[in-house]
């Protein structure tokens, strides 16, 4: 079945166990979103399934592949996935137009551009292509993370703490 699948995924930070066999299913076209205190391991089960931390226990699986488990570890830039961070992490010395087409390296750079602008256009924020991050209120660099996690067309997207 297409989506993500995490199955019996544990991850420990030194003696801090943060999650204990967590498996969930999600289908392709699901929306879900994950609900706990803060500590209960949300933002490591993103980070995980992204690929920026290395499994420890465990499988995953986007899309019917197999992308970490105790041997594989696929990087994040090949999982195919859009991850918006809950800090946002735009770059301070780009602009906003370089920020969302960053991801987009491997395109020939017009195309790169126009692929920006038309996300850079879906979230209201073309007039500010030229601007830089700190020159946008906390909800505009919001919409440029967003931006930025569509642009390369993902097969999943992560939002980590979307309505912060």
């Amino acid at each position: 079945m297409k989506g993500l699948h995490v199955i019996g995924v544990s991850h420990s930070y030194g003696d801090n166990q943060v999650l204990n066999s967590a498996s969930m299913m999600i289908p392709a076209g699901e929306v879900v979103c994950l609900l706990g205190p803060s500590g209960s391991g949300k933002t490591t089960l993103l980070r995980l399934a992204a690929g920026l931390e290395r499994l420890q226990h465990g499988q995953i699986l986007i899309s019917d592949e197999v992308v970490a488990d105790a041997e594989i570890h696929v990087p994040p830039e090949h999982r195919g996935i859009g991850l918006m961070f809950q800090e946002y992490a735009l770059f301070p010395h780009l602009s906003i137009i370089e920020n969302v087409s960053f991801g987009l390296d491997g395109q020939p750079k017009d195309k790169a551009r126009h692929r920006a602008l038309e996300m850079l256009d879906q979230v209201g924020m073309v007039p500010y292509a030229e601007n830089h991050p700190h020159m946008l209120s906390g909800g505009q660099q919001q919409r440029i993370a967003l931006a930025r996690a569509l642009a390369p067309e993902p097969k999943l997207l992560l939002l980590d703490e979307p309505y912060s």
